[in-house]
């Protein structure tokens, strides 16, 4: 029972603190928006009038629809972009595949809401591509008209999540699969649908969830594409506009979630009950051969149209900056350095509250993160699952939903130092950051963890070095790097977070940078510094995941010579 204690009571101490912090700041809030959307707004009793009142309502009705075939296009399109790009550089062998992959990977860095604009100057009723179309053809596409327009960006945004899954499927598919059924007459298009498509479901499923997750919840590109009659747009201007006191704003959070969760579900419920497993160790990949001259002719033109169409945001934005005048025109009537004078005369509080709060929020992940994966995987604690369990749950709810439940649950909430509630300091904005990507570092953390040996733990144990010792001196330096890219993945997503921070900045001198990106998009006077500041936020998302790139290659290449010491050994 004494060695019990000595050894369980620090790590049950600290579960029990993270607990009661997951607790006040993820589980409290989502379910003061659960409990207000099945309140009655007069008398305080449940009902599910609201959720009739919101059915009953076509403007909301239009909403949820809209949002689900939005949600539904986008990982349909996304599929249509991956997929030749996955394939193509997994199954052939041609110049390029790698820098193919790398490019493909890009639209990432960038928040669908930031390069909305720039794909209306360039794909909208009067961009860029539909005026040469016009000239050349005499007609036009409606690329971006109505949803149209959200589907394109978040698709453009978002398909790098299938293409990442699919391809390490693709790379772990066993080959002599492929083999037998090639000696059993299936080849080509039907190879593909019957064998290979099939043994890389579980990717593809794993990156079409994320799909659906991201576009259902997004707020920005909607609003700044003026389509207001989706469910998250509405739940925003419902709680911006009439406050936190109308129902309609917590029921349109509470099928947020549910829809969240049933693409969870969904995702799971594919998968369930079938076997994907291959007999090789890594599976081998799929068969690669060489293209005929013209059959390679044929992929290079598929692959650069992709390419095209996918880097456009970027390509768009940096010539939204530094243009004069854009307007009707192919290309900006002149180039100017003016809007970054502009941008950087009023922005920079913008990047010092970023690097701030994206920091510490980072910080605190990595801490929690670290601190949860010891817990679940090195302690006998009852419960120490739930942990984990509650906080990969994060990943299911929408930004927005998280910031009116933390208006609604912290504006009465008093703060004695500062003398204001906590749902109007800038620290709420930090932990909801840190809340929003929190499953990011616990997966990195737990990955680095799993690696580290617990017969390393148990030697130190026994040359009498304490379980504290023991974390500090050799669990922490030996999942270092595990850690370092779990902080940079935490810090280049947060960076670049709107929809909670749009529903908690209080004061402009708060703001973070995509509060004032989203401020300068709003006027056309705005837009090119905007665009600069799009470009700082590129920026910074870039070098964050590429330095993340290097520290876990670099992670990699010391676990590999280690290996290789230990068998000599």
């Amino acid at each position: 029972m004494d060695r019990f204690s000595k050894i369980q009571w620090g790590p049950g101490a600290l579960a029990i603190f993270i607990g009661l912090f997951l607790f006040v700041f993820l589980i409290v809030p989502v379910g003061k928006v659960i409990f207000v959307a099945f309140q009655d707004p007069n008398t305080g009793a449940l009902t599910l009038v609201n959720f009739v009142d919101f059915f009953n309502t076509s403007l909301f009705r239009e909403s949820f629809i809209n949002s689900l075939y939005v949600a539904l296009m986008s990982v349909a399109l996304s599929s249509a972009i991956a997929l030749p790009l996955a394939y193509f550089t997994t199954r052939f062998n041609f110049g390029g595949a790698v820098l193919i992959q790398t490019l493909g990977i890009i639209p990432l860095i960038m928040p669908p809401f930031v390069g909305a604009v720039a794909m209306l100057l360039l794909f909208g009723e009067n961009g860029s591509v539909n005026l040469i179309i016009n000239d050349w053809f005499g007609f036009t596409i409606p690329f971006m008209e109505g949803l149209n327009g959200v589907i394109l960006v978040e698709s453009i945004h978002y398909f790098p999540f299938i293409l990442i899954n699919l391809s390490a499927a693709l790379l772990n598919i066993d080959r002599a699969m492929e083999e037998s059924a090639q000696n059993l007459g299936a080849s080509g298009t039907r190879l593909f649908r019957r064998i290979v498509f099939p043994l890389a479901m579980p990717g593809y499923i794993a990156g079409a969830s994320l799909v659906f997750l991201k576009v259902f919840d997004d707020i920005g590109t909607p609003l700044l594409l003026n389509i207001n009659n989706m469910l998250a747009p509405q739940a925003y201007l419902r709680i911006s506009s009439i406050g936190i006191s109308d129902p309609m704003g917590y029921v349109i959070s509470v099928i947020l979630v549910a829809f969240s969760l049933f693409a969870l579900w969904v995702s799971f419920l594919a998968l369930k009950g079938k076997d994907y497993a291959t007999v090789q160790k890594g599976g081998g990949g799929l068969m690669k051969r060489d293209l005929r001259p013209w059959e390679k002719i044929g992929c290079y033109a598929v692959v650069i149209l992709i390419l095209l169409m996918v880097l456009s945001p970027h390509i768009g934005l940096a010539l939204l900056s530094f243009g004069t005048v854009w307007s009707f025109s192919v290309l900006p009537d002149g180039f100017t350095w003016a809007h970054y004078g502009n941008m950087w005369r009023t922005a920079d509080g913008y990047i010092y509250n970023t690097l701030l709060y994206a920091g510490l929020a980072a910080l605190i992940d990595v801490v929690l993160g670290t601190a949860i994966a010891y817990i679940v995987w090195r302690t006998k604690i009852i419960g120490r699952k739930w942990l984990d369990f509650i906080a990969m749950g994060a990943v299911a709810i929408p930004g927005v939903v998280l910031g009116i439940g933390y208006l609604r649950t912290f504006v009465e909430f008093n703060v004695p130092i500062v003398d204001k509630p906590l749902a109007s300091w800038w620290v709420i904005i930090v932990v909801a950051l840190a809340i929003r990507r929190l499953p990011y570092a616990l997966r990195a953390c737990v990955a680095g963890l799993q690696q580290v040996s617990v017969m390393l733990e148990e030697a130190a144990e026994n040359l009498g070095a304490t379980k504290y010792r023991t974390v500090r001196r050799i669990v922490v330096p030996l999942m270092s790097g595990a850690m370092l890219a779990g902080f940079v993945t935490s810090f280049a997503t947060a960076a670049v977070e709107l929809s909670a921070t749009l529903m908690l900045v209080s004061a402009q001198s708060d703001a973070p940078l995509a509060y004032g990106i989203w401020e300068f998009m709003q006027s056309a006077a705005g837009r090119g510094p905007g665009a600069g500041l799009g470009i700082i936020a590129v920026l910074i998302v870039g070098i964050a995941t590429y330095v993340s790139y290097r520290i876990i290659q670099r992670t990699e290449r010391q676990r590999s010579v280690g290996a290789v010491v230990a068998e000599q050994a």
